[in-house]
Formats: structure tokens, C-alpha cells, sequence
């Protein structure tokens, strides 16, 4: 019976069985390494994130990102924006030099085992995905979950009848250059639409933004790391953006993951919205046609085209007839989205308050014995930290721990919280969660 299963080479999965494996376990882990990046990112997109908030984690600490920045001659420096297609590059070489191998299949099952463990099912090659039958089938003492965020995309209600080749998600395409010469509308306002809908302006297709906010928001231009002492006190940076607010989410998961969960769900629906980045807004606004106020009440084929229906926040109609629609509007943990785990054992999951993530202990693990997840799915829990790669250092540890804990071959942590965090060098190891 195998310890542990990985499933997922993102951040998240290579950084756990990074730990994994320096912890003396001997994790199998599936999937295409890094790819998220590799399959859903078009080239010419950059990461939103600072470099030095976008690091895998080793238990070392020596194959982050600035690590491998030097191995190519170049710095990954505050400030100034990194490819997508580097970041991908620097995942493969994480993957290469500081984890186990990573076997490039998908699984397709995974299923609690009378007795304790799990059955688990992998594709034999032949193309099978969620739900196939067939290939490998395995046991496995316990399973994380790190399967990044393609499964939760949210698809507006009224697109969903469309056919695929009129409605797609934004994380469906790594090349967009099959809507040259066409007419899109890309619908949402965080960074995915809108560096979506600048992309395909600046290729020369005909596209326009429809976001049922009033305005687009946009990140400034992050002040130096290096600053007046002063100015770091009134906006400390993190690995979220600038502010206090930004650093308890960035620092103190654990204290998130106490908050009662009717404010956890609050938070997490809330925390962090739908926002550019500072080095696009200058390529956008001349080039990318804007309706604000504005969300698809309808949509439907018309003459080998699709014609949405468009309702104000006035109570207003109007009508768009495009060639595509590209929904960049985001993701929701549904466990119900999950194919690839096994419908009993999902409907018996606890999970965080009304919503329909699973909820977790203090080290990943859920209410199912062996059953860890990470990312996204982690993040109605711990906080908007793990909707991003950032959140991968907190949790990569944290999970190992608790799969060691549950396989009885580690030390069981009991330390409250992450408050003590935030304390600055030097200061009294007084762990602040004990007091509320």
C-alpha cells in the first residue's frame, strides 16, 4: 500500500512532495507538472505576483524562483513583472531538483477503502479523464488533493448552454491566436479578462469587456522594497499586495482558520477582488472597448454567431452579437466539481459553513481520515493566501506534518496558531492565539 498520493504537479503538489519526500516518505505523485501555466496561459501574459511572492517550497529554501533566475543569467527583480512562460520554466526545474518524479498521468478515481485508505485510479495512457474506467488501480494509506483550479471554473448560468465552439472559459486557451480576425467579448474584470481582452486587441481581434461592476479596479505600482520606516509601517508589503489587512491574510492562516465560518465564507467571497495589474492598464484603455454596469442575462445562437442579452444595474437591455464568448470569471471549491473523488464520500465531507468547499483541520486534513486538500479548495479555510501560489509555503509543511501524523510516523502538532508570525525579530515567543 502506497503512503502517500499526490495528485497534482502545480505549485501546490510539487511543493508537498518536495517535503514529502525530505520527511522520508516516498510520495507518488500525478499529473503534468506545472500545467496551468503550461496549457492555460497564452504567451505574452505576466505574473501578477511579485517574484519574491511566487516561490515553490523546499524545506531548504534553495530552489526558489531567484534561484533559478541566476541559473539563466538574469534577476527576478520587485517591481518588474515575470512571463508566464518563466514561471513555467521555473516549475519544470523545481520539479527536476527538488522533488520526486512526477508521473504524468491522470488520475481518474479515488475512493475510500473499508478499513481505512483509499482505492486509487490512474489512466492507462489510452486518454481516459475524470471518471474513466480502466488503468491502474492502486491503495494508498492518504491522498492530497492538489488539483489547481481548472475543475472550479464558473461558466455564467446563461452561457452554459452555448456550444463549445461559441463559450469557453479563459483558462481553456494557451494560444489565442485562432480569434484573429474575429469578434469576441470577454466577460469579467479581474486580471484574466483583462489581460485577456488585451491580448486579443493587440493581435488584432475586434474584442470588448462586459463586467457588471460599475468600475475596473487597478493595483498601483508597488513601492520599493526599501523605504522610509514610516511609509512601511502605514502599508508593510506581502506576499498579497501592500496593508495590514493583506499581511494577516498573507501571515496568519491559522488565525483565519479559527474565525467562525459564517465570517470565513464572508471573507473568502470578499477578500481580494477582481483587479488589474499596474503594468496593463496602459496597454488596455486604448485598445480594449468597455460596458461596465452591464451582465449577460441571455445568450444564444444566431446565424452561426452567438447574441447576448445585456441588462444594466439601470434595469436597461441592450444586445451584443459576437463570434465568442470567453468567460473570465473566476473559480468556486465546489466539491460537487470534483468527478475524480468518489460521490459518497464527497456528500459525507463536512464543509465550511453553507458553502460547498470541504472544510479542514489545522494541517489540510479533512473530516475524511487520509483525505487532505490544498489550493483553492483550501482557501473557504485558511483564507485568500491559497488562491494563490504564495500559499504553497504555508501549506506544503503543514500537510506533510499532518500525513505523518495520520500514518503515525510523526510528531502530532498541536500548536494553536500563527499570530506569532507577524511579531517582529526578536521579539517574545508568545503565542497570541492562546489568549482568544
Amino acid at each position: 500500500m502506497q503512503d502517500l498520493v499526490v495528485v497534482g504537479a502545480g505549485p501546490y503538489g510539487l511543493s508537498i512532495a518536495s517535503h514529502a519526500a525530505a520527511a522520508g516518505l516516498r510520495p507518488r505523485v500525478f499529473g503534468r507538472p506545472m500545467a496551468a501555466w503550461r496549457d492555460g496561459m497564452p504567451p505574452g501574459m505576466f505574473l501578477k505576483s511579485e517574484p519574491w511572492a511566487s516561490n515553490l517550497s523546499d524545506p531548504k529554501r534553495a530552489f526558489g524562483l531567484a534561484a533559478y533566475a541566476t541559473t539563466k543569467g538574469v534577476q527576478a527583480r520587485h517591481g518588474v513583472p515575470l512571463p508566464v512562460g518563466f514561471f513555467a520554466s521555473y516549475g519544470l526545474w523545481f520539479a527536476a531538483n527538488a522533488a520526486p518524479p512526477v508521473e504524468e498521468r491522470t488520475v481518474t478515481a479515488v475512493r475510500p477503502r473499508a478499513g481505512g485508505g483509499f482505492e486509487v485510479t490512474v489512466d492507462d495512457g489510452d486518454g481516459g479523464g475524470e471518471g474513466a474506467s480502466g488503468g491502474e488501480t492502486f491503495l494508498a494509506r492518504t491522498v492530497v488533493l492538489a488539483v489547481g483550479v481548472r475543475p472550479f471554473a464558473d461558466v455564467p448560468g446563461p452561457l452554459r448552454a452555448l456550444p463549445p465552439e461559441r463559450v469557453s472559459h479563459s483558462v481553456d486557451h494557451a494560444d489565442l491566436t485562432r480569434f484573429k480576425g474575429m469578434d469576441v467579448t470577454v466577460v469579467g474584470a479581474g486580471q484574466a479578462a483583462l489581460e485577456t481582452a488585451t491580448l486579443l486587441a493587440e493581435q488584432g481581434t475586434a474584442v470588448r469587456v462586459v463586467a457588471r461592476s460599475q468600475d475596473l479596479n487597478w493595483n498601483t505600482l508597488p513601492p520599493p522594497l526599501e523605504r522610509p520606516l514610516g511609509d512601511a509601517a502605514r502599508a508593510p508589503h506581502t506576499g498579497l499586495g501592500c496593508g495590514w489587512r493583506n499581511l494577516l491574510y498573507a501571515r496568519t492562516p491559522g488565525l483565519f482558520h479559527r474565525l467562525p465560518t459564517s465570517t470565513r465564507a464572508r471573507v473568502f467571497t470578499s477578500a481580494l477582488g477582481p483587479a488589474g495589474a499596474w503594468w496593463l492598464r496602459g496597454r488596455f484603455e486604448p485598445a480594449v472597448e468597455v460596458r461596465l454596469g452591464e451582465s449577460v442575462a441571455a445568450a444564444a445562437p444566431a446565424g452561426g454567431r452567438v447574441r447576448l442579452e445585456l441588462v444594466s444595474t439601470r434595469g436597461s437591455v441592450d444586445s451584443v452579437t459576437t463570434d465568442h464568448v470567453i468567460a473570465a470569471t473566476g473559480f468556486t471549491p465546489r466539491l460537487d466539481r470534483l468527478g475524480l473523488l468518489d460521490e459518497r464520500l464527497r456528500r459525507r465531507l463536512r464543509t465550511v459553513g453553507a458553502s460547498a468547499a470541504p472544510d479542514t483541520d489545522t494541517v489540510f486534513e479533512t473530516s475524511h481520515p487520509g483525505l487532505f486538500v490544498t489550493g483553492l479548495l483550501s482557501a473557504p479555510s485558511f483564507g485568500p493566501s491559497m488562491r494563490f501560489v504564495f500559499g504553497a509555503t504555508y501549506t506544503a509543511g503543514r500537510v506533510v506534518r499532518g500525513v505523518r501524523r495520520r500514518l503515525g510516523t510523526g510528531p502530532r502538532d498541536t500548536r494553536p496558531g500563527e499570530l506569532r508570525e507577524i511579531l517582529p525579530a526578536g521579539a517574545a515567543p508568545v503565542n497570541w492565539m492562546e489568549r482568544f
